[in-house]
This record gives structure tokens, C-alpha cells and sequence, in this order.
């Protein structure tokens, strides 16, 4: 049977769902950012951003953007109404001081024991750049990551041990990606849900590691 891979809409949907009412969200440079996009009409929740923004709505609409109101990846957005901005020092140190609830970051690698590998692969034509990443993966009370489940060379992002410099150590919880919601915990990785038409051994094989039904 075939199966469809989640769109990076869906994917950002899917994380959507799980972002409860009234927590305090900072969303990582990259995929992350399309999360602001779905999240659900009447919920209340507080995106944060590392150049010091609180209250971050939606995107804007194409030709309504101010390029004096942009996120941490240099992306146009939008402020709800009570949002707030501030010095960078004090947007720090909210990621750093455990005031947020939730970040979610992209990644290259994630471990089965939740390490997280985000801000280099080591190639010789790469530009590190680390940014916030590691205040947000040691400060967030949860830290969740989207990204694609493969590589471009078909490789799995879930790996039994990073190979990739570490962003963070055990810090993450939820994986989302184009084929899986994964949950890291304990016992290890568990399979939360997957696309339709996927079954779960094919799912077991793509990923390279043991996975747990739910």
C-alpha cells in the first residue's frame, strides 16, 4: 500500500495540535516557523521570539509586511494585541531561566535517548551558526523537533547516537516529521501516529531504529 508524506503544513499542523492553552512557545528559525500558521483559532498561546518578541501572531499577508517586525530567522511577522517587545539580554534570559513552556526547533539528528544535534554537520563548506539553540533546548520545559524523517541520501534523522556536534543532551521529547509523531521517553521511542498507507514495520525499517507502538 502507498502512503503520502505529511506536507511541511501538515507537519506544522500536527505540532499545532499539541501546544496547549496558554503556554509559552518559542519557534526555531526554519520549518518551526510555519507553526504559527496553524495553530488553532481561540487557543491562546504566546509566541516568543529571541530578538525579543512576545505576543508573535501569524504570518503576514503578501504585501501587508513590516520590515521593522521580524522574527529571529529575519521573517516578517505580525503582533497580537498586549504583545511586547524587549531587549535581547531579557529575551534570553526567559529562554534561559525556564520560562518557557515549549521551543521547537529543526534538526539534523535526534538520538533515541533525545539528544539533539541542530547547529552543524561538519562539512567543510558549512556555516555553524548556533544561534539561540542551545538555550532553548536546556531551557524550555519541552523541547519538540520538526524536520524531515530522511536525509536527501535516504538516511534516517533518528539515530541510536548523534554524529553530529550536540545542541543538547536528552532534552528532546516530541520528534514530528513527514511520516511519524514520535514520542522519546524512558523506554525509548514511541510511534505516536503515522501516515496513512504506511505501515508500521516499513516505518520500524526507514527510521533504523526500534520503535514502540503506542
Amino acid at each position: 500500500m502507498s502512503y503520502i508524506r505529511r506536507t511541511r503544513d501538515e507537519m506544522a499542523a500536527r505540532v499545532a495540535r499539541d501546544i496547549p492553552e496558554g503556554a509559552y512557545v518559542n519557534l526555531g528559525i526554519g520549518l518551526p516557523t510555519l507553526v504559527a500558521n496553524h495553530l488553532p483559532r481561540g487557543r491562546e498561546i504566546f509566541l516568543h521570539s529571541e530578538n525579543g518578541i512576545l505576543g508573535m501572531g501569524p504570518a503576514p499577508a503578501k504585501g501587508e509586511e513590516d520590515w521593522d517586525l521580524i522574527n529571529a530567522g529575519k521573517q516578517p511577522v505580525t503582533l497580537l494585541p498586549g504583545g511586547a517587545f524587549f531587549h535581547h539580554a531579557d529575551s534570553f534570559a526567559m529562554m534561559r531561566g525556564g520560562h518557557l513552556d515549549i521551543c521547537v526547533l529543526g534538526a539534523f539528528q535526534v538520538a533515541v535517548n533525545g539528544d539533539l544535534a541542530n547547529w552543524s554537520t561538519g562539512a567543510p563548506d558549512a556555516i555553524p551558526a548556533v544561534g539561540g539553540a542551545m538555550d532553548l533546548a536546556v531551557g524550555a520545559k519541552s523541547t519538540y523537533v520538526m524536520m524531515e524523517h530522511q536525509t536527501k541520501a535516504g538516511e534516517s534523522k533518528i539515530v541510536e547516537r548523534c554524529t553530529y556536534p550536540l545542541t543538547g543532551v536528552g532534552c528532546v521529547k516530541r520528534v514530528y516529521t513527514d511520516l511519524a509523531t514520535l514520542a522519546i521517553g524512558p523506554h525509548g521511542v514511541t510511534a505516536l501516529d503515522w501516515v496513512d498507507g504506511l505501515q508500521f514495520d516499513e516505518l520500524v525499517r526507514i527510521s533504523g531504529v526500534p520503535l514502540r507502538e503506542p
